[in-house]
């Protein structure tokens, strides 16, 4: 099958339509009111980070010949105008939702969102003390000159365009808002009523204020936000001139080249064509939104109402048979444990990590880390082992993008506590999520080792859906000890008998699986597959699912973001079904289930089905051998295909239709989920 003919969604048209499904939990009444302006701020952040890299590589492509869009595919500037064309509609539900619905649904609970114009003397006098107290000695408007260059904005900072007029003459003023002080200022009730009002309404309720040296008859202010090319230019050699390198382009992401600006469509369009002139902007850059911009801060939105405004917090449950108050080392020695965060703690990776840098005949712990928490828990634990006398490999990917400050900083700090530090493999990101402790039983070495799905990240673990595998399965842990090796000789892993380790075997491992299910069904024989991850767009890996679609093979997939597979085209894909689950945790668990003739075969991995995860990284794929652990994989999974509260079917069009099933009772798999977990442990 030529994978230029079959069919597909473009992967940025289809991450579109995953966004759109943010925004559909934002509209969702049943999602707690507080939890919907939160999906606000998700949606926004989500597009900035769009911006920020896919639209700027497009922009980077739109300058191709014709031979090399061939090759490409598609033509960036077409899809450019499409997505453009997408986020206008997307932006005017959002403003709709935020304006309309959720700021009147805040009042209905006596909350007030109140702007500028809506103080009375005393709320007034209020925030006047509180500007003039915080607030005035940070802003410094700069004074712009038709003479000179507008000053370089920051990336998606906000600012206020101001304009003075006094007669007929006017001056132009740009103010940038502060990034140390919070979005929201909480108000003095009355009667019980709760009032809150934007950084940005305060400051246009004092820009007398800050313009008084300045004679003018009236004040007019905009905001405005822009986004820029956040990619790197980056020297790839592996060493201190990397390090060196890698942050000094960091510093650049602030000065990169203009995607997108965001602008109050009620500005005056003499100002509008000031900014495009001076910023070289085209009609592709210019996003039209409303007052508020860059509402990635209401994630913090404060929530002065009753607790039932956000979804309730449930403990994380405990891992039947693990115990903080016992080795955990010697209770993996007898058998395998998962962890399924956030439902159960993340605290048992810590306390395993502990254990170890404090155990006298641990001699040597291994670890990959990929995005950490900002006061890391997981690093203190390794500085510690080291101290303790313990030799400690860390692999910091400092490519993690977004992530790469931090990781710098914690790489530093673990070589100046004498953790041997490594940087990755040129031309790879090591993106796997594991982890192998070295310890000395009965003269001889015996290994535990810990594989995750997520991030040893603390912080996302009590968001993002996930799962860890504690083990000392020989099986899996010499094939760890022979990755580690690989990884500290700068060189990829080969030859391994249990783990599926990219670049070097995912493609032609899973393949081999695809093949052996398609056989299977071709025999006529019951053939099947299940695959949840966060993405889909490899085209040949699609291709693949095609054919084993075509030859019966029933494949269930549960995929969160974007999929460029389209179910159900006759010829292509009719054995194939998607849902995408979007709620209150983020589905992060990358899970592969084959029918295997009636034995199932169950991976669970760091890597989705994307070329980058599949050829350009070094990620790892771990069996599950224990019957009880894959029971409980496979009920959890089973529990999120029959979902038809949270779920949605992906059909390749942006419809993102909720999946109904003909069961009579109501599924919500995030909530089942953790009802499942606490129920079988209450029976173990």
């Amino acid at each position: 099958m030529d994978t230029k003919n079959i069919p597909l969604v473009n992967r940025e048209i289809s991450w579109l339509y995953f966004n759109d499904r943010v925004l559909q939990e934002a509209a969702d009444p049943t999602v707690p009111l507080i939890e919907r302006v939160k999906f606000l701020a998700i949606f926004s952040s989500n597009l900035d980070e769009f911006y920020r890299v896919r639209v700027a590589t497009l922009s980077r492509l739109a300058n191709l010949n014709e031979k090399a869009k061939e090759i490409l595919g598609y033509n960036p500037k077409k899809l450019l105008s499409q997505i453009k064309n997408i986020v206008i509609k997307q932006e005017k539900k959002f403003h709709n939702l935020y304006e309309n619905i959720l700021v009147k649904e805040l009042a209905e609970e006596k909350i007030f969102l109140l702007n500028d114009k809506q103080l009375n003397v005393t709320r007034g006098a209020f925030v006047k003390s509180f500007f003039r107290e915080r607030l005035l000695s940070t802003l410094v408007p700069i004074m712009l000159d038709d003479e000179l260059p507008l000053p370089q904005l920051r990336d998606r900072a906000i600012y206020f365009f101001v304009r003075l007029t006094k007669g007929k003459k006017s001056r132009l003023a740009l103010i940038e808002f502060p990034d140390n002080l919070s979005r929201f200022l909480v108000l003095p009730d009355t009667n019980n009523l709760k009032f809150i009002i934007l950084l940005d309404d305060i400051i246009r309720y004092n820009l007398e204020d800050i313009f008084f040296i300045f004679d003018h008859d009236s004040i007019d202010a905009y905001s405005i936000q822009l986004t820029r090319d956040a990619e790197l230019d980056l020297d790839k050699e592996v060493s201190e001139k990397f390090i060196d390198s890698l942050a000094k382009s960091i510093q650049k992401r602030s000065k990169g080249k203009p995607m997108r600006l965001v602008f109050d469509s009620e500005m005056p369009q003499d100002m509008l064509h000031y900014l495009v002139k001076k910023m070289k902007l085209t009609g592709e850059n210019l996003i039209p939104g409303n007052r508020v911009q860059n509402f990635k801060n209401f994630i913090s939105f404060p929530n002065v109402g009753r607790p039932d405004l956000e979804y309730v917090k449930n403990p994380p449950l405990p891992v039947p048979g693990l115990s903080f108050g016992k080795s955990l080392i010697e209770l993996i020695a007898k058998k395998d444990y998962l962890i399924s965060t956030p439902y159960q703690s993340f605290d048992y990776v810590i306390h395993f990590l502990r254990e170890a840098a404090i155990d006298p005949k641990v001699k040597e712990i291994s670890i990959t880390v990929y995005r950490l928490a900002e006061n890391s828990k997981i690093i203190y634990a390794l500085i510690n082992a080291a101290k303790n006398g313990k030799k400690v490999n860390c692999l910091v990917e400092l490519r993690a993008r977004f992530d790469e400050q931090n990781n710098i900083y914690w790489s530093n700090r673990l070589e100046e506590e004498g953790v041997n530090v490594l940087y990755g493999i040129d031309g790879y990101k090591v993106h796997s999520k594991i982890c192998l402790v070295s310890r000395t039983e009965k003269g001889s070495l015996a290994y535990y080792g810990c594989l995750s799905t997520g991030n040893f990240n603390e912080k996302t673990a009590t968001i993002y859906a996930d799962h860890t595998l504690l083990t000392a399965n020989k099986k899996i842990t010499a094939d760890m000890v022979s990755i580690f090796k690989a990884l500290n000789k700068l060189t990829l892993p080969k030859d391994l008998k249990s783990l599926i380790v990219s670049p070097i075997d995912s493609r032609p491992a899973i393949y081999k699986l695809i093949d052996n299910e398609i056989r299977l069904a071709k025999a006529g024989k019951k053939a099947y597959m299940i695959f949840k991850m966060n993405s889909l767009a490899d085209e040949q890996m699609i291709t693949k699912l095609y054919q084993a679609s075509n030859a019966g093979v029933k494949i269930k997939m549960i995929i969160r973001g974007m999929c460029c597979l389209i179910p159900g085209v006759k010829g292509y894909s009719e054995n194939i079904e998607v849902i995408s689950i979007v709620d209150k945790y983020l589905e992060h668990a990358r899970v592969h289930i084959y029918g295997n003739g009636g034995q199932e075969l169950m991976y669970l991995t760091s890597a989705d089905l994307m070329t980058r995860n599949i050829d350009n990284r070094v990620e790892v794929g771990f069996p599950i051998y224990d019957e009880t652990l894959r029971k409980e994989v496979r009920d959890i999974i089973d529990i999120q295909l029959r979902d038809n509260t949270k779920a949605r079917e992906l059909s390749g069009d942006a419809t993102n239709k909720y999946h109904k099933t003909k069961a009579d009772t109501l599924t919500r798999a995030q909530i089942d989920i953790y009802t499942y977990l606490k129920t079988k442990n209450t029976t173990n």
